[in-house]
């Protein structure tokens, strides 16, 4: 193989700590093969580009005028890329050593265009970082494995374990961790700027699979998810997840639109 086999991309908004975190991570314990580590940044007030700059100073860090969301922000790094694969990594995230040679591994020999790894929170629980394609019986269905995940009852964690062992091709994997071959990346358009947050990967991994590709879960890998700090920076509540909610319904299945909105002014977040 000539050239690197892997490219990072990691977008950033007000999280200096846990970007720091997840770079000394990487950089710690860099995988075969690493090309370039991306960090953009949607124009942080936190000094999350000096602390990502001190922190790997060989890092490609990439300081945006205004916050253009997670889609845009990683389209800017992912068009600068030149490896044979390009992960999409979370600003919230540690990488164990070994995790991403894994994840890599698994999808050349399996012929997955994009792949996910096991993801778990800061206690080693698993959360659902796969799922089926967004109707409305597969939300429902992820819904009850959401909360099944979050459960404390041993059973639940029990069953939630035993879907997570296994290795599966499934219809997306979280964009917290998710690896693409960057050829099919650009082939398939990237990811679609009209999602400010969420939702991107769903429909990333929905333009992968219409032009015949395969969506890799593999627990191989595990990679450590400090959930939810971006959207804890933003403020945002659930403002960004209804807009991409809708703006799905209406690309994928536009008949389900108006009865989304129905359902969001029932529960008091109606989006004009």
């Amino acid at each position: 193989m000539t050239g690197p086999r892997l490219d990072i991309v990691i977008v950033n908004y007000n999280t200096r700590d846990e970007l720091v975190a997840c770079l000394t991570s990487v950089r710690d314990a860099p995988p075969r093969g690493l090309g370039t580590v991306f960090v953009v940044d949607n124009a942080s007030k936190d000094d999350s580009v000096e602390a990502a700059r001190a922190a790997w100073p060989a890092a490609d860090v990439i300081a945006l005028d205004s916050n253009v969301g997670f889609a845009a922000a990683n389209n800017v790094a992912q068009r600068r890329a030149t490896a044979t694969h390009v992960l999409l990594l979370n600003s919230d995230t540690i990488v164990p050593a070994g995790a991403l040679d894994a994840l890599v591994d698994r999808a050349i020999a399996t012929g997955a265009l994009a792949a996910g790894p096991r993801l778990v929170d800061a206690r080693g629980l698993p959360e659902m970082s796969f799922g089926p394609m967004l109707t409305p019986l597969g939300e429902a269905r992820q819904a009850l494995r959401v909360r099944l995940a979050a459960a404390e009852a041993p059973w639940a964690r029990r069953r939630i374990a035993r879907l997570v062992a296994v290795e599966r091709e499934v219809d997306w994997v979280s964009g917290a961790c998710l690896l693409v071959e960057r050829a099919a990346a650009l082939a398939a358009g990237l990811l679609d700027e009209r999602y400010f947050m969420y939702e991107e990967d769903v429909d990333f991994c929905a333009a992968l699979r219409a032009r015949g590709g395969r969506i890799l879960y593999t627990p191989v890998a595990e990679i450590v998810h400090l959930r939810g700090r971006s959207l804890a920076a933003s403020g945002a509540g659930h403002a960004f997840y209804d807009r991409s909610h809708l703006a799905f319904y209406a690309k994928h299945a536009p008949r389900w639109v108006p009865w989304l909105r129905l359902w969001l002014r029932l529960r008091g977040r109606g989006i004009g």
